[in-house]
This record gives structure tokens, C-alpha cells and sequence, in this order.
């Protein structure tokens, strides 16, 4: 196991990289502590930790709302939690979203702790304290920065994923080495079948040079004024299908990616053959590279973007594969860019 200690502004982090869940009683106390669970992993690995104070909440994209908030209020409520007890949010990224800002707002906030269960919990969604729900059409619209005590990653929980599941984490790996790490492109295109075929150590190398990108980048501008909007590279449209197609958000971001690059392209003069790279790497990762969705839908979501400032909306492109930048553009040129898609 390799312990890393960030400290983040408000709170210092540690990360448990390679530690086994049935060792979470060593790093939290289980008479004061309360699980969020997912159904999924209480199926596959509640026998575990069946003498926890537990709360199993529904799994799915359409239930990261303030109902689920509630449940959890509810369940903490319950077991009689105080100021002191740590919540602990064990499943994919939906659900640690949902844990970290269900401690953040319980009696104005308690202590929690991350085990991500899913290669994309793993590599993005557990790190950076980004926590929230989406309301409406619009996702994680509601939402705070605030970071985990701990966040204690298990290499063999995404094994029992689907195998869509398991392709969807790829997206946010592809994404760290376009904008930030040539090297891990070069990687994920010499180690795809061992990849795709769950090798523990070619997935302990993604999960710990993703980690390390976005910690990095997190570390620099935590309240994401500058670098950190990076991150956002293929999400912005990539959350628009998302919502209108009802997709996994890493096949969302695959297809979102390929349209930010075609933008690099107009707008950065990024040669072809690296989109023609990127959409090689994304179709061997089994995702789509495709955008189907009805235009005028996308752009009336992007209107109500968390990046947009006025008549602009601060969008990530590629000068290269491996280094990123934002540009502001205007809605109306992002109006004719999507239209030539």
C-alpha cells in the first residue's frame, strides 16, 4: 500500500492507494462511523462490513438528486449522528458526489471519507472534492467543494464491474493524458488489450497516474479559476449528451472530447491526425466518437453551462496531445461550431 497525505485548502487528504476495504477499520472508526453504500457493491461486497452502521441507497445517473440527499439525512438522523461521525460513501462516482455533499450540509458539515468502487470513481470522481447533485436538466448544478478526510483505493473493487462500466472509466484516463501527459497516451495505446482485459497492474498504473494528474491540477486551483478547468475537456458538451441521450458519462465525454478536438482544430490550428489519433484511442477503448444529438437541444443546455460568464463560455481545447488550454468563445460562434459537426 502507498499513503499520500494533499493538503488541499480547507482540509488535508490522505490517499490509501492499493488497500484492501476489509482493511477500512484501520483508518476510520466503525462505532462512529456510517456507510453510504450502493446496492451494487452491498451486493458483491456488504458481507464485508456487515457490522457497520449502514445506509444502502439505489444506484443510477437520474437518482444523484436531493431525494437521495434526504435518504442519507434520514439514515444519519437515525443512527443518531453527530459533529464527530465520519460518513464513508463506498460505490461509483454517483454516489460519492451525492455522500460528500450529504456531510457537507448535515449539521453544517461532518467528516467523510471516499472508497471508490468504479474505474471512474477511481481515477476522477473521488478526487478534487467537487460534491453535488444534478436538479432538472442541468447535472451537478447544486453542489460544494469540500474535501474527504481520506479516500482509500481498492484496485480490486472495478473487477466486478460490467463491462460497459468498465470501458465508461477509460474516458476521464484518455482525458488526463490529452490535456496533461503524452506519456499515458503513448501508454494506453501500447497496453490496450491488457487494458480491456482487467490486468491489475496496468490498471493500478491508470488509477495512480490519473490520481496524481488530478490532484496536481487540484492542488494549483482548487476553486477551479484557472488550470483546473482543464478537467472539463469534452465535458462541457459531453454533459449535454449526457442528459439528452440518458448515456454513461464516460461514453458522454468520449463523444464530447472528439467535438473539442474538431474545435482545436478550427480554433487552435491542432493538426488532424492527432483528432485522428484520439478517435483511434476512444473506438480501441470501446466508446463512441460519434455526435448524434439534436444541436439545437445541446445548445440550449449549454446556455445554462457552469462555465459560461456572460456571452461566453470558457471552453478547454488541445494545442497538442498532452497540453490543453481554455478559450473564451462566444455562444454565438459555439452556436455555428456545433452546427458543423
Amino acid at each position: 500500500m502507498l499513503i499520500q497525505t494533499h493538503q488541499f485548502q480547507q482540509q488535508e487528504t490522505t490517499y490509501f492507494l492499493g488497500e484492501s476495504l476489509m482493511e477500512l477499520g484501520n483508518h476510520v472508526n466503525r462505532h462512529r462511523a456510517v456507510l453510504v453504500i450502493d446496492e451494487n457493491v452491498e451486493y458483491y461486497h456488504g458481507h464485508h462490513l456487515h457490522n457497520w452502521n449502514k445506509i444502502v441507497v439505489p444506484s443510477g445517473e437520474e437518482l444523484k438528486n436531493m431525494a437521495t440527499v434526504d435518504k442519507i439525512i434520514d439514515g444519519l438522523i437515525s443512527y443518531e449522528a453527530d459533529r464527530k461521525t465520519t460518513l464513508v460513501g463506498i460505490g461509483g462516482g454517483m454516489l460519492t458526489d451525492v455522500a460528500g455533499f450529504a456531510a457537507s450540509i448535515y449539521m453544517r458539515g461532518i467528516p467523510f471519507g471516499f472508497v471508490p468502487t468504479t474505474l471512474l470513481a477511481q481515477v476522477d470522481a473521488s478526487i478534487g472534492g467537487k460534491n453535488g447533485v444534478s436538479h432538472g436538466k442541468q447535472k451537478n448544478l447544486l453542489g460544494i467543494i469540500r474535501q474527504p478526510e481520506f479516500i482509500l483505493f481498492d484496485y480490486t473493487l472495478p473487477l466486478t464491474m460490467p463491462a460497459e462500466e468498465w470501458h465508461n472509466g477509460f474516458a476521464e484516463i484518455i482525458k488526463y493524458a490529452c490535456i496533461m501527459d503524452a506519456t499515458l497516451f503513448d501508454y494506453l495505446e501500447n497496453n490496450k488489450e491488457k487494458a480491456l482485459a482487467r490486468d491489475v497492474e496496468v490498471l493500478q498504473y491508470l488509477v495512480e497516474k490519473s490520481v496524481a494528474a488530478k490532484t496536481k491540477v487540484v492542488l494549483e486551483d482548487e476553486l477551479e479559476n484557472g488550470p483546473r478547468r482543464w478537467l472539463n475537456f469534452g465535458h462541457t458538451l459531453g454533459h449535454a449528451v449526457e442528459k439528452l441521450e440518458h448515456i454513461a458519462h464516460g461514453k458522454a465525454v468520449a463523444i464530447g472530447m472528439v467535438a473539442a478536438t474538431r474545435f482545436s482544430e478550427k480554433l487552435m490550428n491542432l493538426p488532424a491526425d492527432q483528432t485522428i489519433r484520439l478517435i483511434k484511442l476512444i473506438s480501441d477503448y470501446q466508446l463512441p466518437v460519434a455526435f448524434n444529438s439534436d444541436k439545437d437541444a445541446v445548445f440550449d443546455i449549454f446556455k445554462l453551462d457552469k462555465k459560461r460568464e456572460k456571452d461566453v463560455i470558457h471552453f478547454v481545447l488541445l494545442e497538442e496531445i498532452g497540453k490543453a488550454t481554455t478559450m473564451p468563445i462566444p455562444i454565438a460562434e459555439l452556436k455555428l461550431l456545433l452546427q458543423e459537426l
